[in-house]
């Protein structure tokens, strides 16, 4: 909670949270906001060689199991123990991932420079549609929406 209110002011963080914990309480989601995200780097790696291990369907359910350590079971993404868990709750064969501290390091620099050249990335959640549009921070669904119905004309 203190680097919400560090990163968004207490105000917002108090109109941010109880939106955010009724949204994720619609679809299963328990928010704890006790996790520390410490340095994501490997986190992001992880991420990188999940789609290249399983294509975008293992690189979900890795994002999805990192967002459960992360955002309800207050675990950090610093921390290689966690990321290998997450790895293994994915279907991922953990055992291998960090032996090799080079696995995706070049690759996952190269997709940070360029998404932050190609759309002024600094931070998550970023949303990029069709490459045509993007915005950062969650957003209502109705701001989604919006996007997809221009892109469906």
């Amino acid at each position: 909670m203190e680097m919400y209110v560090e990163k968004f002011g207490r105000d917002r963080t108090e109109q941010m949270v109880p939106q955010m914990a009724k949204v994720g309480s619609s679809v299963g989601i328990k928010f704890s906001y006790g996790g520390y995200t410490g340095n994501t780097f490997d986190s992001h790696r992880l991420i990188w060689k999940s789609r290249e291990e399983g294509g975008s369907a293992l690189q979900d359910k890795v994002v999805e199991s990192l967002f459960k350590a992360y955002f309800e079971e207050e675990q950090s993404m610093g921390e290689e123990k966690v990321l290998m868990e997450c790895a293994e709750r994915a279907g991922m064969d953990a055992a291998k991932l960090f032996e090799d501290t080079n696995i995706g390091k070049k690759e996952t620099l190269r997709e940070l420079k360029q998404y932050r050249q190609a759309y002024g990335v600094t931070g998550v959640p970023f949303f990029i549609f069709d490459e045509k549009y993007s915005f950062s921070g969650a957003q209502p669904a109705s701001e989604i929406m919006k996007i997809l119905k221009k892109l469906a004309k």
